[in-house]
C-alpha cells in the first residue's frame, strides 16, 4: 500500500504541474483573444478526477484489494505510458494546450506529434490513466465506476471541443 500511495500522489503531483502549466496557458491564449467554450463542465472535470485519485487510495485501504502482481505491473506500464502520451501532447500543442477548452480564432489546428494519429490522443491518454492506475493495486470499483462516469463526461467534453475548434480554428 506504502508504493501504491507513492504512485498515486505522483499522479496527484503530476496533475498540479499540468494545471501550472495550464493556467500560464490560459494567460497566454486569453491574451491573444482566446475564447473558452465549456465552462460548465469544467467544475464536474475537476470533481471527477479528485474522486478518482481519492478513490483509488480509499478503495485499496478500506476494500482490503491486494496487489496482484502480472495485473499490478502490466497496468503500471499503461500508467507510464499514459503519462508519456499526455505529456507529449503538452509538449507538442505548447501554449495552446489546456485543461480548459481555450481556442484561438484563426488559429491553425496542430497536426503534429500524436495529432497526426488521433484528433483527441489527451483523451486517449485520460482513459487509459483512469482505467490503469486503480486496477495497479486491484481497485476494480473504482476503474470502473469512474471509467463509466469519465466516459460521459468525455461526451460533453469532445463535443464542446470540436465545436469550439470547428468555429474558431481554421484547416
Amino acid at each position: 500500500m506504502l508504493w501504491y500511495t507513492v504512485l498515486v500522489s505522483a499522479v496527484a503531483a503530476e496533475r498540479v504541474a499540468e494545471l501550472v502549466v495550464a493556467r500560464r496557458n490560459a494567460a497566454w491564449t486569453l491574451a491573444r483573444a482566446g475564447v473558452e467554450h465549456g465552462r460548465g463542465h469544467y467544475p464536474v472535470m475537476v470533481a471527477l478526477h479528485t474522486a478518482f485519485l481519492v478513490g483509488c487510495l480509499v478503495e485499496v485501504a478500506i476494500g482490503d484489494r491486494p496487489f496482484v502482481p502480472a495485473l499490478g505491473w502490466s497496468m503500471l506500464g499503461v500508467v507510464v505510458l499514459a503519462q508519456a502520451l499526455r505529456w507529449w501532447c503538452i509538449l507538442t500543442l505548447g501554449p495552446y494546450w489546456n485543461t480548459r477548452v481555450i481556442v484561438v480564432p484563426g488559429a491553425r489546428l496542430v497536426r503534429a506529434g500524436p495529432y497526426r494519429f488521433a484528433r483527441h490522443p489527451n483523451y486517449v491518454a485520460v482513459v487509459a490513466e483512469i482505467a490503469a492506475l486503480p486496477l495497479v493495486h486491484s481497485a476494480w470499483l473504482t476503474a470502473l465506476v469512474l471509467t463509466v462516469s469519465n466516459a460521459v463526461l468525455m461526451g460533453v467534453r469532445v463535443r464542446c471541443e470540436n465545436t469550439a475548434l470547428a468555429q474558431a480554428v481554421t484547416a
